[in-house]
């Protein structure tokens, strides 16, 4: 018997004798199933580490390896060659298209047909892992090898698994391992649709499974950790329209806004958003919650009138909240306020007053008094979306039976406002916090950020600013 581990010429030596003995056994079976199965786990051991197991990588060892995996009816074996197949093509990319050269694709999507959830795990992670780098046509492997089929009979399997009557202990190995076969499957899902759009139909009857899943989990801390962001990926690339394959709809089935409850996804998204933002630093959340929002935003796009409204006053500021000026609350839309203005978070900067923009209707006007002229004007700048002429009127509040109106700036209730206990400015301290603006003004334009009339020039023009005579200087 070799021993485990090594290391050197010695570890080479070992691997070189382990895929020999295992390569003699294809031809003349002499082995016994627990000697195979031996062979395969020390062949795993030295090919964790891809130093001196150099041939493991090649064709000849690549082949050896897939032969058992997948031409072998031995199911212990079959496994634990597919780990040292999963390995190989983790740590030495170039061996993903040798498999596939030698034909293993079609294979491993063949035989994603199991209900193995170990095979499952393996399975998906091969043919995740040759998404990239090769040639392997995945729109073959759907057509020919019912490879999305068997991806949404897996989700099904899973979804099961979270109804009220099936729920499994959390800290028991198969859950951890249906855990991590179900990670390995969105992600091959997320992978396929992808680089092959056109295939995203095929799994349209996944959308609800994956609905399923995500809404009867319980929202851990930190909250988009696997498989939550697995399944909050697999989402976005699929058509929750059901636009081309009417599959659900010719099913009497709403996959996103469900009979029973159609505002429990967007709401179970909304939380998972407000937990993040608890959970995550800022840095953090201008990548980890990007695909939340894109999803948020997707589904409100196509969403009926009354899921949209209740959308709407999950995330917006209500009346409520304008005691105070925006942004100072500790509500959810308060914290995306804020963070619409990061400074060192571009992307989630510019998703979330997207997002506030379209829960506006698009319409500046709207979007000003929701959120604020302070808060709007960024994006409206940036977007070249005209500003509303009557954008710093003040206005009312959108309850119609509290028409107070509120600063047009700030968003808060101008019955609310601090008293201004200052004294007033005279007339030759206006004129000159007048040419303060008009300089600070005009330097802006130099800059070629804003491309406008200069407001202080525009107002002597207009005439509503005088400068003052010389004796009322004296």
């Amino acid at each position: 018997m070799l021993s485990k581990g090594g290391s050197g010429k010695a570890k080479l030596n070992q691997v070189k004798e382990l895929l020999a003995k295992l390569k003699a056994d294809l031809d003349v079976p002499k082995l016994s199933s627990k000697q195979r199965k031996q062979l395969l786990e020390e062949l795993k051991v030295h090919g964790r580490s891809v130093d001196n197991a150099d041939p493991i990588y090649t064709e000849d060892g690549l082949r050896t390896l897939g032969r058992h995996a997948f031409e072998r009816e031995d199911a212990q074996s079959s496994q634990e060659a597919l780990r040292c197949l999963a390995n190989a093509l983790l740590l030495v990319p170039s061996t993903r298209q040798m498999l596939v050269d030698l034909g293993y694709g079609p294979r491993a999507a063949q035989k994603f047909k199991t209900e193995n959830i170990d095979d499952e795990f393996l399975l998906a992670r091969i043919l995740f892992l040759m998404t990239y780098e090769t040639n392997l046509h995945y729109d073959d492997l759907v057509d020919k090898n019912q490879l999305a089929e068997s991806i949404n009979d897996a989700l099904a399997r899973h979804a099961k698994r979270y109804s009220k009557s099936s729920r499994r202990h959390s800290q028991t190995p198969q859950y951890s391992m249906e855990l991590m076969a179900l990670s390995e499957t969105l992600k091959l899902l997320f992978n396929i649709t992808h680089f092959y759009p056109d295939l995203s139909e095929h799994f349209s009857k996944s959308i609800p499974h994956i609905f399923k899943i995500l809404v009867r989990r319980k929202i851990s801390s930190p909250p988009l950790q696997a498989p939550v962001n697995y399944l909050i990926n697999a989402l976005i690339n699929l058509d929750l329209e059901d636009k081309k394959g009417q599959q659900l709809r010719l099913l009497g089935m709403n996959a996103v806004f469900p009979k029973f409850d159609a505002k429990c996804n967007a709401e179970h998204l909304i939380n998972v958003l407000d937990n993040a933002i608890v959970a995550y630093t800022e840095s953090e959340l201008d990548t980890a919650i990007s695909p939340v929002l894109t999803l948020i935003r997707r589904i409100y796009e196509i969403a009926p009138d009354n899921v949209k409204k209740y959308m709407e006053w999950l995330l917006l500021p209500t009346d409520e909240e304008r005691t105070r000026p925006l942004g100072q609350s500790d509500t959810l839309s308060s914290r995306l306020l804020q963070l619409s203005t990061s400074a060192t978070s571009p992307t989630l900067r510019s998703s979330l007053s997207a997002m506030m923009f379209e829960l506006s209707g698009k319409d500046a006007a709207k979007f000003v008094h929701n959120v604020g002229y302070g808060f709007a004007s960024g994006f409206l700048l940036s977007n070249n979306i005209q500003m509303p002429e009557n954008a710093l009127e003040a206005h009312a509040t959108a309850n119609s039976d509290n028409s107070i109106p509120v600063n047009p700036i700030t968003g808060q209730r101008l019955d609310m406002e601090e008293a201004d206990n200052n004294e007033p400015m005279t007339a030759e301290e206006k004129e000159r916090e007048a040419e303060r603006l008009f300089v600070l003004f005009e330097r802006l334009r130099a800059t070629g950020v804003v491309d406008v009339q200069n407001p202080v020039a525009e107002a002597y023009q207009s005439g509503r600013i005088h400068e003052l005579p010389d004796d009322e200087r004296d």
